[in-house]
Protein backbone atom coordinates (compact mmCIF):
# COMPACT_ATOMS: atom_id res chain seq x y z
CA UNK A 1 0.00 0.00 0.00
CA UNK A 2 3.16 2.19 1.22
CA UNK A 3 4.23 1.57 -2.40
CA UNK A 4 0.98 2.66 -3.84
CA UNK A 5 0.74 5.63 -2.25
CA UNK A 6 4.38 6.92 -3.47
CA UNK A 7 3.52 6.05 -7.21
CA UNK A 8 0.33 7.66 -6.91
CA UNK A 9 2.56 10.89 -5.87
CA UNK A 10 5.61 10.42 -7.93
CA UNK A 11 3.06 10.65 -11.23
CA UNK A 12 2.03 14.36 -10.49
CA UNK A 13 5.52 15.47 -9.73
CA UNK A 14 6.95 13.60 -12.76
CA UNK A 15 4.62 15.11 -14.64
CA UNK A 16 5.29 19.11 -13.34
CA UNK A 17 9.12 18.60 -13.02
CA UNK A 18 9.08 18.06 -16.74
CA UNK A 19 6.38 18.36 -18.99
CA UNK A 20 5.12 21.85 -16.98
CA UNK A 21 8.22 23.17 -16.50
CA UNK A 22 8.81 22.88 -20.28
CA UNK A 23 5.37 24.46 -21.11
CA UNK A 24 5.95 27.27 -18.47
CA UNK A 25 9.50 27.72 -20.00
CA UNK A 26 8.11 27.92 -23.45
CA UNK A 27 4.94 30.39 -22.67
CA UNK A 28 7.32 32.53 -20.61
CA UNK A 29 8.91 33.12 -24.55
CA UNK A 30 5.60 34.08 -26.24
CA UNK A 31 5.64 37.74 -27.91
CA UNK A 32 3.56 40.46 -26.42
CA UNK A 33 1.66 42.64 -28.45
CA UNK A 34 2.30 45.71 -26.10
CA UNK A 35 6.51 45.08 -27.45
CA UNK A 36 5.74 46.51 -31.59
CA UNK A 37 5.67 49.13 -32.31
CA UNK A 38 2.14 49.82 -34.72
CA UNK A 39 2.55 49.21 -38.62
CA UNK A 40 3.01 52.50 -40.74
CA UNK A 41 -0.10 52.79 -43.19
CA UNK A 42 2.97 51.32 -46.04
CA UNK A 43 3.06 48.20 -44.42
CA UNK A 44 -0.53 47.37 -43.51
CA UNK A 45 -2.47 45.12 -45.94
CA UNK A 46 -6.01 45.42 -47.08
CA UNK A 47 -7.57 43.72 -44.14
CA UNK A 48 -10.71 41.87 -43.66
CA UNK A 49 -12.45 41.92 -39.84
CA UNK A 50 -15.35 39.28 -39.91
CA UNK A 51 -17.72 38.00 -37.37
CA UNK A 52 -21.06 36.42 -36.51
CA UNK A 53 -24.13 37.81 -34.10
CA UNK A 54 -26.88 36.20 -33.57
CA UNK A 55 -29.21 37.84 -30.87
CA UNK A 56 -26.03 39.87 -29.54
CA UNK A 57 -27.79 42.79 -28.48
CA UNK A 58 -26.65 44.08 -25.12
CA UNK A 59 -22.81 43.16 -25.83
CA UNK A 60 -22.85 44.04 -29.59
CA UNK A 61 -22.79 47.93 -29.36
CA UNK A 62 -19.68 48.24 -27.32
CA UNK A 63 -17.84 45.98 -29.37
CA UNK A 64 -18.85 46.89 -32.50
CA UNK A 65 -17.97 50.48 -31.93
CA UNK A 66 -14.13 49.86 -30.80
CA UNK A 67 -14.32 47.57 -34.52
CA UNK A 68 -15.17 50.98 -36.57
CA UNK A 69 -12.96 53.16 -34.48
CA UNK A 70 -9.50 50.88 -35.54
CA UNK A 71 -6.63 53.18 -36.66
CA UNK A 72 -6.08 51.26 -39.11
CA UNK A 73 -5.98 52.39 -43.22
CA UNK A 74 -7.37 49.66 -45.41
CA UNK A 75 -9.54 48.21 -42.97
CA UNK A 76 -13.06 46.30 -44.09
CA UNK A 77 -15.65 45.02 -41.46
CA UNK A 78 -17.80 41.97 -42.53
CA UNK A 79 -20.57 41.35 -39.94
CA UNK A 80 -22.94 38.88 -40.47
CA UNK A 81 -26.58 38.89 -38.36
CA UNK A 82 -27.25 35.10 -37.98
CA UNK A 83 -30.66 34.58 -38.10
CA UNK A 84 -30.96 36.94 -34.74
CA UNK A 85 -34.35 37.61 -32.98
CA UNK A 86 -33.76 40.92 -30.85
CA UNK A 87 -32.73 43.73 -32.43
CA UNK A 88 -28.56 42.66 -33.45
CA UNK A 89 -30.20 43.01 -37.45
CA UNK A 90 -30.74 46.73 -36.48
CA UNK A 91 -28.17 47.79 -34.58
CA UNK A 92 -25.64 46.03 -37.30
CA UNK A 93 -27.41 48.33 -39.88
CA UNK A 94 -27.61 51.34 -38.29
CA UNK A 95 -23.64 50.97 -37.70
CA UNK A 96 -23.45 50.28 -41.30
CA UNK A 97 -25.24 53.63 -41.89
CA UNK A 98 -22.83 55.87 -39.90
CA UNK A 99 -19.71 53.98 -40.89
CA UNK A 100 -18.96 52.89 -44.35
CA UNK A 101 -16.10 50.61 -43.78
CA UNK A 102 -18.93 47.94 -41.94
CA UNK A 103 -20.53 45.97 -44.01
CA UNK A 104 -23.74 43.87 -43.10
CA UNK A 105 -24.87 40.21 -44.44
CA UNK A 106 -28.07 38.87 -42.88
CA UNK A 107 -28.68 34.92 -43.13
CA UNK A 108 -32.24 33.72 -42.82
CA UNK A 109 -31.91 30.33 -42.97
CA UNK A 110 -29.39 27.39 -42.09
CA UNK A 111 -28.76 25.12 -44.65
CA UNK A 112 -28.51 21.25 -44.08
CA UNK A 113 -25.22 20.31 -42.96
CA UNK A 114 -23.64 22.95 -41.65
CA UNK A 115 -23.96 24.81 -37.82
CA UNK A 116 -24.81 28.31 -37.37
CA UNK A 117 -21.72 29.75 -36.70
CA UNK A 118 -19.22 28.25 -39.23
CA UNK A 119 -21.65 28.90 -42.01
CA UNK A 120 -21.77 32.54 -40.73
CA UNK A 121 -18.85 33.27 -40.92
CA UNK A 122 -18.04 31.37 -44.05
CA UNK A 123 -20.79 33.64 -45.75
CA UNK A 124 -18.65 36.72 -44.26
CA UNK A 125 -15.46 35.54 -45.81
CA UNK A 126 -17.29 35.04 -49.05
CA UNK A 127 -18.38 39.07 -49.01
CA UNK A 128 -14.90 39.93 -47.64
CA UNK A 129 -11.55 40.92 -50.22
CA UNK A 130 -8.85 41.91 -47.85
CA UNK A 131 -5.75 39.99 -48.35
CA UNK A 132 -5.34 38.99 -44.48
CA UNK A 133 -8.61 38.38 -42.78
CA UNK A 134 -9.33 38.67 -38.90
CA UNK A 135 -11.96 36.33 -37.35
CA UNK A 136 -13.39 37.23 -34.46
CA UNK A 137 -16.36 37.47 -32.09
CA UNK A 138 -19.49 40.29 -32.21
CA UNK A 139 -18.45 40.38 -28.10
CA UNK A 140 -14.87 40.97 -28.39
CA UNK A 141 -13.05 44.80 -27.87
CA UNK A 142 -10.02 46.14 -29.82
CA UNK A 143 -8.01 49.08 -28.41
CA UNK A 144 -7.49 51.27 -31.74
CA UNK A 145 -3.91 50.44 -32.55
CA UNK A 146 -4.73 46.71 -32.39
CA UNK A 147 -4.52 45.61 -35.84
CA UNK A 148 -1.22 47.74 -36.50
CA UNK A 149 0.45 46.14 -34.30
CA UNK A 150 -0.82 42.53 -35.18
CA UNK A 151 0.42 43.46 -38.56
CA UNK A 152 3.99 44.67 -36.89
CA UNK A 153 4.38 41.48 -35.26
CA UNK A 154 3.15 39.01 -38.36
CA UNK A 155 5.89 41.00 -40.29
CA UNK A 156 8.21 40.84 -37.48
CA UNK A 157 8.02 36.60 -37.55
CA UNK A 158 6.97 36.49 -40.88
CA UNK A 159 3.73 34.59 -39.70
CA UNK A 160 0.88 33.00 -42.34
CA UNK A 161 -1.35 32.88 -38.97
CA UNK A 162 -1.77 34.15 -35.78
CA UNK A 163 -3.94 33.99 -32.52
CA UNK A 164 -3.90 36.49 -29.36
CA UNK A 165 -4.44 35.34 -26.01
CA UNK A 166 -7.08 38.64 -24.73
CA UNK A 167 -8.25 39.54 -21.71
CA UNK A 168 -11.39 37.64 -20.28
CA UNK A 169 -13.68 40.31 -18.13
CA UNK A 170 -14.86 38.23 -14.96
CA UNK A 171 -17.72 39.09 -12.56
CA UNK A 172 -16.23 37.67 -9.64
CA UNK A 173 -15.36 34.43 -7.10
CA UNK A 174 -16.34 31.67 -9.02
CA UNK A 175 -16.25 32.63 -12.38
CA UNK A 176 -12.59 33.70 -11.69
CA UNK A 177 -12.19 30.62 -10.29
CA UNK A 178 -13.40 28.30 -12.94
CA UNK A 179 -11.39 30.81 -16.11
CA UNK A 180 -8.52 30.66 -14.58
CA UNK A 181 -8.20 27.52 -14.31
CA UNK A 182 -9.10 27.39 -17.55
CA UNK A 183 -6.30 29.35 -18.65
CA UNK A 184 -3.68 26.80 -17.00
CA UNK A 185 -5.46 23.91 -18.82
CA UNK A 186 -5.46 25.29 -21.75
CA UNK A 187 -1.49 26.03 -21.76
CA UNK A 188 -0.92 22.73 -20.93
CA UNK A 189 -3.00 21.28 -23.56
CA UNK A 190 -1.99 22.92 -26.24
CA UNK A 191 1.89 24.06 -25.48
CA UNK A 192 1.64 27.00 -26.97
CA UNK A 193 5.24 28.01 -27.73
CA UNK A 194 5.44 24.92 -29.53
CA UNK A 195 2.61 26.28 -32.16
CA UNK A 196 4.81 27.97 -34.22
CA UNK A 197 7.48 25.15 -34.29
CA UNK A 198 6.89 23.44 -38.23
CA UNK A 199 7.71 19.99 -36.74
CA UNK A 200 5.37 19.86 -33.61
CA UNK A 201 1.79 18.86 -33.86
CA UNK A 202 0.84 21.99 -31.92
CA UNK A 203 -2.05 24.02 -32.57
CA UNK A 204 -4.11 27.12 -31.72
CA UNK A 205 -6.89 28.99 -32.83
CA UNK A 206 -8.78 31.17 -30.77
CA UNK A 207 -12.29 32.74 -31.41
CA UNK A 208 -11.34 36.13 -29.97
CA UNK A 209 -8.80 36.70 -32.66
CA UNK A 210 -7.00 34.74 -34.97
CA UNK A 211 -5.63 36.58 -38.02
CA UNK A 212 -4.29 34.62 -41.51
CA UNK A 213 -3.80 35.17 -45.43
CA UNK A 214 -6.54 34.79 -47.39
CA UNK A 215 -4.37 32.16 -49.23
CA UNK A 216 -3.67 30.71 -46.22
CA UNK A 217 -7.80 30.41 -45.44
CA UNK A 218 -8.66 29.12 -48.60
CA UNK A 219 -5.98 26.48 -48.68
CA UNK A 220 -6.67 25.26 -45.28
CA UNK A 221 -10.41 24.68 -46.72
CA UNK A 222 -12.43 27.62 -45.17
CA UNK A 223 -15.12 26.96 -43.43
CA UNK A 224 -16.50 24.34 -45.51
CA UNK A 225 -14.31 22.26 -43.71
CA UNK A 226 -15.65 22.93 -40.32
CA UNK A 227 -19.35 22.77 -41.19
CA UNK A 228 -20.62 20.96 -38.50
CA UNK A 229 -17.25 21.71 -35.74
CA UNK A 230 -18.25 22.71 -32.69
CA UNK A 231 -14.76 24.26 -31.48
CA UNK A 232 -14.30 25.54 -34.87
CA UNK A 233 -11.71 28.31 -34.16
CA UNK A 234 -9.46 25.73 -32.31
CA UNK A 235 -9.65 23.38 -35.52
CA UNK A 236 -9.10 26.25 -37.69
CA UNK A 237 -6.01 26.29 -36.03
CA UNK A 238 -5.28 23.02 -36.85
CA UNK A 239 -6.15 23.26 -40.57
CA UNK A 240 -3.56 25.66 -40.74
CA UNK A 241 -0.79 24.03 -39.32
CA UNK A 242 -1.61 20.66 -41.13
CA UNK A 243 -1.20 22.55 -44.17
CA UNK A 244 2.08 23.35 -43.36
CA UNK A 245 1.32 26.71 -42.95
CA UNK A 246 3.66 29.24 -40.15
CA UNK A 247 1.25 29.70 -37.41
CA UNK A 248 1.93 31.32 -33.58
CA UNK A 249 0.56 32.57 -30.75
CA UNK A 250 1.33 36.25 -28.98
CA UNK A 251 0.00 37.80 -25.59
CA UNK A 252 -2.34 40.94 -26.28
CA UNK A 253 -3.78 41.31 -22.93
CA UNK A 254 -6.54 44.50 -22.95
CA UNK A 255 -5.30 44.66 -26.89
CA UNK A 256 -8.31 42.38 -27.28
CA UNK A 257 -10.81 41.23 -24.41
CA UNK A 258 -14.13 39.46 -23.93
CA UNK A 259 -17.29 39.30 -22.09
CA UNK A 260 -17.83 35.73 -22.25
CA UNK A 261 -20.05 34.76 -20.04
CA UNK A 262 -20.16 36.90 -16.98
CA UNK A 263 -20.76 34.53 -13.33
CA UNK A 264 -20.69 30.91 -12.59
CA UNK A 265 -24.10 29.78 -14.23
CA UNK A 266 -23.89 31.91 -17.31
CA UNK A 267 -19.89 29.93 -17.76
CA UNK A 268 -20.97 26.97 -17.17
CA UNK A 269 -24.46 27.33 -19.58
CA UNK A 270 -21.87 29.29 -22.50
CA UNK A 271 -19.28 26.13 -21.85
CA UNK A 272 -21.91 23.15 -22.00
CA UNK A 273 -22.40 22.66 -25.58
CA UNK A 274 -17.81 22.81 -25.81
CA UNK A 275 -16.43 20.89 -23.33
CA UNK A 276 -17.43 17.57 -24.80
CA UNK A 277 -16.97 18.42 -28.52
CA UNK A 278 -13.44 19.07 -27.15
CA UNK A 279 -13.03 15.66 -25.86
CA UNK A 280 -14.17 14.78 -29.59
CA UNK A 281 -17.71 13.75 -27.93
CA UNK A 282 -15.82 10.35 -26.60
CA UNK A 283 -16.39 8.98 -23.00
CA UNK A 284 -13.34 7.50 -22.95
CA UNK A 285 -12.03 10.75 -23.30
CA UNK A 286 -13.86 12.37 -21.12
CA UNK A 287 -12.73 9.84 -18.01
CA UNK A 288 -9.11 10.27 -19.41
CA UNK A 289 -9.21 14.07 -18.97
CA UNK A 290 -10.97 14.17 -15.69
CA UNK A 291 -8.83 10.93 -14.24
CA UNK A 292 -5.93 13.00 -15.10
CA UNK A 293 -7.19 16.56 -13.52
CA UNK A 294 -8.06 14.79 -10.38
CA UNK A 295 -4.60 13.16 -10.30
CA UNK A 296 -2.12 16.11 -11.09
CA UNK A 297 -4.33 18.83 -9.85
CA UNK A 298 -5.89 17.62 -6.82
CA UNK A 299 -4.28 14.57 -5.41
CA UNK A 300 -1.28 16.46 -4.23
CA UNK A 301 -3.38 19.10 -2.31
CA UNK A 302 -4.56 15.95 -0.36
CA UNK A 303 -1.21 14.02 -0.18
CA UNK A 304 0.81 17.25 1.07
CA UNK A 305 -1.68 17.65 3.73
CA UNK A 306 -2.25 14.20 4.66
CA UNK A 307 0.58 12.34 2.96
CA UNK A 308 3.93 11.09 5.18
CA UNK A 309 7.34 10.53 4.27
CA UNK A 310 8.57 10.63 0.43
CA UNK A 311 4.85 10.73 -0.70
CA UNK A 312 4.37 13.98 1.02
CA UNK A 313 8.02 15.32 -0.05
CA UNK A 314 6.48 14.39 -4.10
CA UNK A 315 3.06 15.56 -3.59
CA UNK A 316 5.11 19.24 -1.79
CA UNK A 317 6.71 19.46 -5.47
CA UNK A 318 3.67 18.45 -7.22
CA UNK A 319 2.02 21.81 -5.32
CA UNK A 320 5.06 24.39 -5.65
CA UNK A 321 5.60 23.91 -9.34
CA UNK A 322 1.32 24.04 -10.36
CA UNK A 323 0.99 26.93 -8.05
CA UNK A 324 4.02 28.27 -9.38
CA UNK A 325 2.26 27.88 -12.88
CA UNK A 326 -1.17 28.83 -11.95
CA UNK A 327 0.51 32.20 -10.75
CA UNK A 328 2.20 32.94 -13.73
CA UNK A 329 -1.55 32.51 -15.88
CA UNK A 330 -2.98 34.79 -12.74
CA UNK A 331 -0.23 37.66 -13.88
CA UNK A 332 -0.80 37.48 -17.30
CA UNK A 333 -4.56 37.81 -16.51
CA UNK A 334 -3.99 40.42 -14.23
CA UNK A 335 -6.10 38.74 -11.41
CA UNK A 336 -4.86 38.79 -8.05
CA UNK A 337 -2.08 36.12 -6.90
CA UNK A 338 -3.83 34.51 -4.33
CA UNK A 339 -6.11 33.46 -6.55
CA UNK A 340 -3.26 30.42 -7.75
CA UNK A 341 -4.65 28.79 -4.28
CA UNK A 342 -8.09 27.67 -5.90
CA UNK A 343 -5.98 25.40 -8.02
CA UNK A 344 -7.52 22.33 -6.64
CA UNK A 345 -10.85 24.01 -6.70
CA UNK A 346 -10.65 25.23 -10.69
CA UNK A 347 -9.75 21.37 -10.95
CA UNK A 348 -13.11 20.10 -9.34
CA UNK A 349 -15.04 22.77 -11.11
CA UNK A 350 -13.40 21.99 -14.58
CA UNK A 351 -14.38 18.74 -14.20
CA UNK A 352 -17.81 19.06 -13.00
CA UNK A 353 -18.54 21.29 -15.98
CA UNK A 354 -16.97 18.59 -18.18
CA UNK A 355 -18.98 15.80 -16.75
CA UNK A 356 -22.30 18.20 -16.84
CA UNK A 357 -21.43 18.89 -20.57
CA UNK A 358 -20.97 15.00 -21.75
CA UNK A 359 -24.15 14.26 -19.74
CA UNK A 360 -26.69 16.84 -21.55
CA UNK A 361 -25.21 16.16 -24.80
CA UNK A 362 -26.03 12.31 -24.58
CA UNK A 363 -29.58 13.11 -22.93
CA UNK A 364 -30.27 14.92 -25.27
CA UNK A 365 -29.12 12.86 -28.53
CA UNK A 366 -26.95 16.07 -29.36
CA UNK A 367 -26.62 20.18 -28.66
CA UNK A 368 -28.46 23.12 -29.06
CA UNK A 369 -26.63 25.75 -30.31
CA UNK A 370 -27.75 29.64 -31.70
CA UNK A 371 -31.55 27.95 -31.71
CA UNK A 372 -30.80 25.33 -33.42
CA UNK A 373 -30.85 21.16 -32.38
CA UNK A 374 -27.52 18.90 -34.00
CA UNK A 375 -27.49 15.81 -33.50
CA UNK A 376 -24.78 13.54 -31.73
CA UNK A 377 -24.26 11.26 -34.70
CA UNK A 378 -23.79 14.09 -37.29
CA UNK A 379 -21.58 16.46 -35.01
CA UNK A 380 -19.51 13.22 -34.43
CA UNK A 381 -19.21 12.89 -38.13
CA UNK A 382 -18.40 16.53 -38.84
CA UNK A 383 -14.97 16.03 -36.14
CA UNK A 384 -11.95 17.54 -37.66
Amino acid sequence: MHLFWLALFALPALFWTTYGLKVAYGASRLPWLKDYAPAVDSDCPRLSLLFAARDEEKKLPGALATLVAQDYPHLEIVAVDDRSSDATPRILDEFATDHPQLRVVHVRELPPGWLGKPHALQKAYEAASGEWVVFTDADVKFQPDALRKVVALVRDRGLDHLSLLGDVERSGFWDTVLITFFGMSFQLATDLYQVSNPASRSYVGVGAFQMMKRSVYEAAGTHRRLAMEVIDDMKLGKLVKQAGFRSSVAVAQDAVSVEWHLGLKNLMLGLEKNFFAAAGFSLGMVTLQIATLLLFDVAPFIGLVFGSGWGRVLAAVSVLISLCFHLGGDIVMRVPPLYCLTLPLGAILFSFVLLRSTRLTLKQGGIYWRGTFYKLEDLRRGLV
